[in-house]
């Protein structure tokens, strides 16, 4: 199964990718965890990457494209791969077509998860994060005993920048204008299903099944 999973930030894409791998049989395979490795590990992409980085400017298109390229040419990825984070726009899904494409491959489904900008705001704004060990908690979904403290190491506990309620409404107008188009690419080359992506992540897991004629799986997994 080769699946690219399509969705505002903080849809829920990695969770339901992660959640889906031994369903499919296949790794989930992040652009953003591609790239954070490579810069930890100051491979040739990864140091080339970084240069971008410390200049606060994107990574280019091609260089992120190498990464998935090269990720995809590992064994575990040559039947199937779940892509999470990639595509982001319409010439990254052509030129992703055409990588496949010298392989003599094609993607099998393209899954687009469905959240309202309201939704997405209260789930990022949110979060906070201790400042000591990291913790990862939630105002709404997943609050500490004792508001501002960590419950492991007693830190504080405080909301980065990227999860402020201004910062995510600017990635959502990003995402509007560059990523939607792709619910309209894919739509005209029949591959597009749209999901629900407001509920329990079991339930919406079972959604994407559905889709992928996987029913089997789910019932198998008991999610």
């Amino acid at each position: 199964m080769r699946l690219v999973l399509l969705g505002p930030p903080g849809a829920g894409k990695g969770t339901q990718a992660r959640m889906l791998e031994s369903k499919l049989d296949a790794p989930q395979v992040a652009s953003g965890d591609l790239l954070r490795t490579a810069v930890k590990n100051r491979t040739a992409l990864g140091v080339e990457a970084q240069r971008y980085m410390d200049k606060g400017a994107l990574v280019p298109d091609e260089l992120v494209l190498k990464l998935i390229e090269e990720r995809l040419n590992q064994p575990d990825a040559r039947v199937g791969f779940i892509l999470d984070g990639f595509p982001r726009n319409v010439p990254q899904a052509e030129t992703l077509a055409r990588v496949l494409d010298g392989y003599g491959k094609k993607l099998d489904k393209v899954v687009a998860l469905m959240v309202p900008d309201a939704e997405i705001v209260k789930r990022i704004s949110g979060r906070r994060t201790c400042r000591n060990c990291g913790a990862m908690y939630h105002l709404i979904y997943d609050p500490p005993r004792n508001p501002g403290v960590c419950n492991e190491c007693r830190g504080e506990l405080y909301q980065r920048e990227d999860d402020a309620e201004e910062t995510v409404r600017m990635r959502l107008k990003v995402y509007a204008e560059s990523t939607r188009p792709l619910l309209e690419h894919y739509g005209r080359l029949g591959l597009l299903a749209e999901i629900d992506g407001i509920g329990a992540t079991g339930e919406i897991e079972r959604r994407i099944l559905r889709v992928l004629g996987r029913d089997g799986a789910a019932a198998k997994g008991g999610s």
